[in-house]
């Protein structure tokens, strides 16, 4: 009896290291009208289920490089740390006056850094109040399931199976808070493929639209 118990809980280690059982994947893409992809939407899933003790991880970075925040997207947990390290020779001044969080980080030079803890979800509009040309965003987001779109694509894995909520958000988005949303089924297992199209609204600061 005792062997056999053996047996079993070294079963489940080797099938817990396989990786979750049932996940799935959802392949999404993302295009204008027009039929040019998206980069730097953010894609969150929602499972009715839940998402039980999945985490994102970190660590968690928004530099400032060569005049430009760096990425001009940053995906972050709810309660995530994130740092700002200054890569430029010069002096930036970091702040943010929306309403997922208000902060300012003051004059500070090359290869120092300052972190802010971002604990509520939410955008983030980032920027700079020596450099105007500077702008980027930090999206909070409540949910492990998330990434960001590059040329118009994004995979978000792992993936409970059954029906769940797919969000999508772009800062130039047409669309209600920037926001495309859609109730999707997650197979028990392999991907599900969707394809969504939105249209941006022009900006002189958008970068990575396409």
């Amino acid at each position: 009896m005792r062997e056999r118990m053996r047996m079993l809980a070294l079963l489940a280690l080797v099938l817990g290291l396989a990786g979750p059982a049932g996940a799935a994947e959802l392949d999404l893409t993302l295009s204008t009208g027009a039929g040019k992809p998206v980069s730097d939407a953010v894609v969150m899933v929602r499972p009715d289920a839940g998402h039980g003790s999945a985490r994102l991880a970190g660590p968690f970075v928004m530099a400032q490089k060569d005049t430009q925040f760096q990425p001009y997207v940053l995906i972050v947990p709810v309660g995530a740390e994130v740092s700002f390290p200054n890569l430029d020779p010069f002096h930036h001044h970091v702040y943010s006056f929306s309403k997922a969080k208000t902060f300012e980080l003051k004059l500070y030079g090359q290869d120092q850094t300052r972190k802010v803890t971002f604990d509520k979800p939410g955008v983030v509009a980032l920027g700079c109040n020596i450099h105007d040309n500077m702008a980027a965003y930090i999206r909070v987001v409540d949910t492990p399931f998330a990434a960001r779109t590059a040329a118009g694509a994004a995979v978000v894995r792992d993936l409970p199976p059954g029906p769940a909520t797919v969000t999508i958000w772009h800062p130039f988005l047409k669309a209600p808070d920037n926001e495309i949303t859609r109730r999707v089924t997650l197979p028990a297992s392999g991907a599900l493929r969707l394809s969504v199209s939105g249209d941006l609204k022009p900006s002189r600061l958008q970068r990575g639209a396409y």
